[in-house]
């Protein structure tokens, strides 16, 4: 059984494991309907998609037709102005075939241009405010990528009480100490404020190498030893307060569900740091141009 945490303020008891919808991007009805078959299988109670993640949406959708008060559904926008975040999240609930989403998300929002376009008069959140007000989502929140992403996230938190974040964050992160110290101070605001925090990447390998072949389900490497996975999500969920969402390589699904539903101890720096060196884990993002992915 995967363990239930409440998700911030919110007042919903989501599985730790959140099922990440850019994995149904590309792929059939059918397959999709498969992968909601395992997320049925193991309780999975929270969905997060975004406008931007292929046809997720609509693969979703038949699924909520008939389920939709068993899920936790989220979505994101990465428009910045107002209108444009408006429209987006009226075609998520026209794509969704619902009335409304528990949980709307600024998307990537880690670039100053970005960021002050969504925060200023007329922006996305302002929209989003007003959206939720007429009860087409209930809460807002924000996500990102990098390793700007944790320092940028404080400053969405000073300007508005966001109700989650998103971020990457696994060992090889952590090393970062660009990355470390801001993470751990944002770690702490929310737990201070109930503020949600989602995690990506936290079966990432790296990059792919330029030359690779074969079929790509995710836009990064991720692993593939059962052992090393293991280690990524029992790292991840050893931390109280956090919540892992799922890799985009649906086939990995069935490894981390696996995990999840059998805790263990946090694995030691020396574990994480032997699976760096035998499998070749190397950071995803550089500060600069790769934060936008």
């Amino acid at each position: 059984m995967i363990e239930h945490a409440t998700f911030g303020r919110t007042g919903h008891s989501s599985t730790r494991v959140i099922f990440g919808g850019a994995a149904l991007g590309s792929v059939s009805q059918e397959t999709a309907d498969g992968v909601l078959e395992v997320l049925r299988a193991h309780g999975i109670n929270h969905l997060d998609t975004a406008a931007s993640y292929g046809d997720s949406e609509l693969r979703i959708a038949p699924w909520l037709a008939g389920h939709r008060d068993d899920y936790f559904l989220a979505t994101k926008t990465g428009d910045r102005s107002g209108d444009a975040a408006r429209a987006s999240l009226e075609r998520s609930l026209t794509r969704l075939g619902v009335d409304h989403v528990d949980l709307v998300q600024l998307h990537n929002l880690v670039e100053e241009d970005d960021w002050e376009q969504a925060h200023a008069p007329g922006g996305a959140l302002e929209a989003l405010l007003a959206a939720r007000e007429e009860g087409l989502t209930r809460f807002v929140g924000i996500t990102g990528h990098g390793v700007r992403i944790p320092r940028m996230h404080l400053r969405s938190l000073a300007r508005h009480d966001y109700d989650s974040v998103l971020l990457p964050y696994n060992f090889t992160m952590r090393a970062d100490s660009r990355y470390r110290d801001d993470v751990e101070t944002l770690i702490g605001l929310c737990a201070e404020r109930d503020v949600a925090v989602q995690v990506i990447k936290a079966v990432a390998r790296g990059r792919w190498p330029a030359q690779s072949s074969g079929e790509h389900r995710s836009w990064y490497r991720p692993l593939e030893d059962p052992g090393a996975i293991t280690r990524a999500v029992h790292y991840v969920l050893g931390r109280p307060g956090l919540f892992l969402d799922s890799s985009s390589d649906y086939e990995l699904l069935p490894q981390i569900l696996a995990a999840a539903s059998s805790p263990g101890p946090v694995p030691s720096d020396d574990e994480m740091s032997a699976d760096v060196e035998a499998i070749g884990i190397e950071p995803l993002f550089d500060g600069a141009e790769l934060e936008r992915i």
